[in-house]
């Protein structure tokens, strides 16, 4: 059975895109430009050619291109006029929503051809700075909007994680040329949203150091082992979800008291629940706001 989602609210398309219902709804109304269904009950509905189209149309009206003209070319020329248009200014949105459609349509040879288009201008730190970054920051959006299900999220996510996993293998096989630290990543139990903590893995790797990467759901049991093995830690570590917000500051004074102070390491955290560490509490441990921060910080 197809399960792949195929009909779109004008909701849908407003988060996809961009553009606000109401301003989409003026533009079927005066210029024709999409053609929605409608249910039973008369509200509006649309297939992916729809957003597609509309994803189309929103990267040219972006360029400068007026509505009212839009509105007057042949379907089949719009996304010819896309292609040929693609520069360095508009080539990060195009991408985006070309792995957007990639997404919906759960289509692997889309987000290949894509990315390798991309790769073929871009270094692939620019891509995941410039492209994969904003993405996910857009796919959270959507996600919490009931635009895309988990599914949609795991299949792009797993996609990203290749190329990461990829250009990681590429900087691994490399001797470490500093030696003064080792960095040991992972995540706490049960966060599980491991991307950003992978990159920064890559980039650590990149600037010569040696890592450990533990992945997610790492018991501090399992923190306090490495130390049996290795001198002048550095844990870095990424809190999306988990601990939260009640937790965090019970979890890092036991990081601290366990596994920082009794061995004299380093402790960096960076994600979206730092915002609510005491930082009065922890001041030996470094608190990051962005992938960026910690990059410039090595």
């Amino acid at each position: 059975m197809n399960n792949i989602k195929s009909v779109f609210s004008i909701k849908d398309l407003e988060n996809l895109s961009g553009i606000k219902a109401h301003t989409i709804r003026i533009w079927e109304k005066r210029y024709n430009v999409l053609e929605p269904m409608r249910t039973d009950t008369n509200i509006r509905v649309y297939d992916l050619s729809s957003l597609q189209k509309l994803l189309n149309i929103t990267l040219l009206h972006n360029y400068g291109y007026k509505i009212s003209k839009i509105s007057k070319l042949p379907t089949e020329r719009i996304p010819q006029m896309v292609r040929e248009i693609i520069s360095e200014k508009s080539v990060k949105n195009h991408a985006i929503n070309a792995f957007k459609m990639a997404m919906m349509n759960f289509d692997q040879t889309l987000f290949f051809n894509t990315y390798n288009s991309l790769l073929s201008e871009k270094s692939f730190k620019s891509i995941f700075y410039e492209v994969f970054i904003p993405l996910m920051q857009e796919l959270g959006f959507l996600w919490q909007t009931d635009t895309i299900t988990p599914a949609h999220e795991h299949f792009i996510t797993y996609l990203i994680k290749q190329k990461l996993l990829i250009n990681t293998e590429k900087v691994q096989i490399l001797e470490p040329t500093k030696t003064d630290k080792i960095f040991i990543l992972y995540l706490p139990m049960n966060e599980i949203h491991e991307l950003g903590l992978m990159y920064l893995n890559y980039e650590i790797i990149s600037n010569g150091y040696k890592t450990i990467f533990l992945g997610e759901s790492v018991p501090i049991d399992s923190l306090k082992d490495i130390h049996t093995y290795f001198d002048n830690l550095v844990f870095v570590t990424y809190m999306t979800i988990e601990p939260d917000k009640e937790a965090i500051n019970d979890y890092l004074k036991k990081v601290n008291e366990e596994v920082i102070m009794t061995h004299n390491s380093e402790f960096w955290v960076l994600g979206k629940m730092t915002e609510h560490i005491d930082e009065k509490m922890h001041k030996n441990i470094k608190i990051f706001k962005s992938i960026p921060e910690v990059v410039n910080y090595l």
